[in-house]
């Protein structure tokens, strides 16, 4: 589709004109408007255990609407605005669903409603700003002032297979019949093509495509001791042809088996704290969740935030022979297609690499368009799932090392420092399923990761020994002081981070560390009834 042929963006700047001569004419105007279009095409199946459970095809429209009423310098998005308590305050509404069909009339009328009622919401919250004694001028403005842009990119047509991709999510989770303990296995695809749309008041018009494939299967394992253990594989690429072949998935899963069956065995550990490696995919989740977070320039402006790195500017933060970039320009790393890559962010803004950490100080923040005392322009990274407001996320995070070590070199680091430390083993965490962090002021500013595959690596020499129920926790500060030395290789760990503008696409790109001191804590017990009837015969469960 040609620019001057698409209906939607063409309704979207018509429409945005009108409004905006209109606010702008009103007791209390607005200085700014934008509408962000996310239209979504979809395919979706799932099986389990061989069998087809779900199926979904879907298209659809999430419009979004901005509305600011006063001026750069001072809106109703003004710091302390959402923790007041006024009639009027309560916005129900987020976003509208639009017709898919281009029918412009029933597009027009929809983007109206909802600019009304943004408007409304918004004048009520700048009255409220401005009548409020605590309301304080800073100096640092409300919004940043940002180049105008155009930029169109044409639709996609992506082609799939279903019946062929359905017959393959079968067999990749038909091979957990091979063991009877096991109690649940998912295979699932998700075909997503995301057309963004992005109109401001200042003439702004993004249009580009944002499409992803995501292949991922789950099992679970009950243990001798009858606990669910899970593990889990994914797979990413922008389009479905990106995927590894279905060969290369089953040798995976393959693996992935072999070590659910060990699991079943494996001992429980016990709490504990001392040194451990963290293997490179794990390396990732952990600076996504304990460093990428807390450098999200909006939580710099929420007195309700713990604000870790807020007075660290240029301090050092890391070690030396670290440094972490953030770069939405990256479409892929070490052959693998990342989930961060975008051109604009959800603000019209063009995303750009950020060297966040530098040899260890820490240079700068992620910004949207919401600046901070020092930093008054944004770096492209304001984003929003559909139907969410935009605030400051990650995107692409990278972790770099000047000094790179093998993976012996590690070990041999790792068993020393258990030798120093009394310490009969360390651990060496090789997979993780996700993780979350806290960092607000009310409670612990704590971090938690979730591993599934970890081994303890004995100092006596002892062969590595697989265990179950680990949980990876402690607090940013001390455990960024306990990192020692990095890996040689890299690990991506792709998919989506859920915060305050709802789930958005990221990856992690990291290399192993070796940690002087971690802690760890037994996972929440989650346990499962012995079965009271016998399981039907595999050759059953197959057909």
């Amino acid at each position: 589709m040609l620019r001057g042929q698409d209906v939607l963006l063409q309704t979207l700047k018509t429409e945005i004109q009108r409004e905006m001569t209109g606010l702008s004419a009103s007791t209390l105007p607005a200085y700014y408007l934008d509408y962000r279009v996310e239209d979504v095409r979809y395919f979706q199946a799932a099986t389990s255990f061989g069998s087809v459970v779900q199926t979904d095809k879907e298209r659809m429209r999430v419009l979004s609407t901005r509305v600011k009423v006063g001026d750069y310098q001072l809106d109703n998005t003004h710091p302390g605005a959402s923790d007041m308590d006024f009639e009027g305050m309560n916005d129900s509404y987020r976003y509208e669903i639009l017709p898919v069909d281009d029918h412009e009339a029933a597009l027009r009328f929809l983007i109206w409603q909802a600019t009304q009622k943004k408007y409304r919401t918004a004048a009520a919250t700048y009255k409220a700003v401005r009548a409020n004694p605590r309301t304080t001028r800073t100096g640092v403005p409300d919004f940043t002032r940002e180049k105008k842009t155009s930029y169109y990119e044409a639709s996609l047509n992506v082609e799939l297979d279903t019946l062929r991709w359905i017959s393959y999510l079968k067999e990749f989770s038909a091979l957990f019949l091979k063991d009877p303990d096991i109690i649940s296995a998912d295979a699932s695809l998700e075909v997503n093509i995301n057309r963004k749309y992005f109109v401001s008041s200042e003439g702004t018009e993004i249009v580009q495509n944002m499409p992803y494939t995501y292949l991922q299967v789950n099992a679970s394992v009950r243990s001798k001791g009858q606990l669910i253990l899970p593990l889990s594989r994914s797979f990413f690429a922008r389009t479905p042809e990106g995927l590894p072949t279905p060969e290369k998935v089953k040798a995976e899963l393959e693996k992935m088996l072999a070590v659910l069956i060990r699991l079943k065995d494996a001992p429980a550990a016990e709490p504990y704290t001392g040194p451990a490696i963290l293997d490179a995919q794990v390396a990732g989740v952990f600076f996504h969740e304990i460093f990428g977070h807390r450098v999200e320039g909006h939580r710099l402006r929420s007195d309700q935030d713990g604000q870790t790195f807020k007075a660290k500017l240029n301090e050092n933060v890391l070690p030396a022979t670290l440094s972490v970039v953030f770069d939405p320009t990256l479409q892929t790393q070490g052959g693998q297609h990342l989930n961060g890559y975008y051109v604009f962010d959800d603000e019209g803004v063009k995303g750009q690499r950020v060297v966040s950490v530098q040899n260890g100080v820490l240079k700068t923040f992620l910004m949207s368009r919401a600046p901070v005392s020092g930093i008054l322009t944004s770096n492209g990274h304001g984003r929003a799932a559909p139907g969410s407001d935009v605030v400051t996320r990650q995107s692409n995070l990278i972790v770099e090392t000047s000094k790179p070590l093998r993976m012996e070199e590690l070990r041999k680091m790792l068993i020393k420092e258990c030798q120093r430390q009394g310490r009969p083993y360390g651990y060496y965490f090789k997979d993780v399923v996700g993780g979350f962090t806290l960092t607000d002021r009310f409670n612990p500013n704590a971090f938690n990761i979730f591993p599934t595959e970890v081994y303890r690596i004995y100092a006596n020499g002892r062969p590595d020994e697989l265990v179950q129920g680990v949980d990876l926790i402690g607090t940013p500060l001390a455990m960024f002081a306990e990192i020692v030395a990095a890996g040689n290789e890299i690990g991506v760990f792709t998919g989506f981070c859920g915060a305050e503008s709802g789930s958005v696409p990221v990856s992690a790109v990291a290399p192993a560390l070796f940690v002087r001191r971690i802690e760890t804590q037994k996972k929440p017990k989650t346990e499962l009834e012995a079965t009271l009837l016998k399981r039907p015969s595999l050759h059953l469960l197959k057909k």
